[in-house]
């Protein structure tokens, strides 16, 4: 019996790209682990651990969190994922923390998802987030279930801004460079997740397999 080797993978892209959506379909069609960098700040502050409380003073200054804290983060959290396949979300995201990565295993592909400036900025004008849970909505596609008055829309906080999409590009434009050097970045174009979809399905197909119910013509 031949054992696949396990697939080591990060999702990249600028907020309202899509990357939720993404992500969810890839963890439900291939069984992966995501592990998003944001969602583990968020827990370790909350509980207020070390690293937690050590990121939350960089946050609370505007300050960018420092390489080795997440990389210090992430490595101890994959530590109980070794024996997976797993997406990461959010790191690495500079060419201190790929390189800091690549020594304890190494990544086999990037998917990009190259969307459109012009359609993020459409889709952030309606996309919010709540800051004590985290949770993202959508008020023409995913709105909140529970009807909510203007002053409950007042604690909510846009989840960004043309100007944080311009700031992804310009931010990540050397280690944009970087992965195509490596022959790790995979980029898919268009400005609908479900025409991009098929495409990154396909792709993934090549090196797993479907664990999904086959219960529809078109993978969703």
């Amino acid at each position: 019996m031949v054992v696949q080797p396990l697939l080591r993978a990060v999702i990249m892209g600028p907020p309202g790209s899509g990357k939720g959506t993404v992500s969810a379909r890839i963890i439900k069609h291939f069984g992966m682990k995501h592990l998003s960098s944001g969602d583990l700040l968020r827990d370790n502050m909350q509980k207020n651990t070390e690293v937690g409380m050590l990121a939350k003073s960089y946050i609370d200054q505007g300050r960018l969190i420092p390489d080795d804290i997440m990389t210090q983060l992430m490595l101890n959290e994959l530590k109980g994922l070794d024996r997976y396949n797993w997406l990461l979300d959010g790191f690495p995201r500079t060419v201190a923390q790929a390189e800091a990565l690549d020594k304890e295993c190494q990544i086999d592909t990037v998917i990009d998802l190259d969307v459109p400036f012009e359609t993020i900025k459409c889709r952030l004008t309606a996309r919010w987030i709540h800051p004590a849970s985290g949770r993202v909505y959508n008020l023409e596609f995913s709105p909140p279930k529970v009807q909510v008055s203007n002053t409950h829309w007042a604690v909510l906080k846009r989840g960004g801004d043309p100007g944080t999409i311009k700031q992804f590009y310009f931010c990540n434009a050397f280690f944009f460079f970087y992965l195509r050097e490596k022959g790790l970045l995979k980029s898919f174009s268009g400005t609908e997740t479900n025409k991009i979809w098929p495409h990154i399905y396909a792709f993934l197909q090549t090196k797993l397999p479907d664990v999904s119910q086959k219960d529809a013509a078109i993978p969703r």
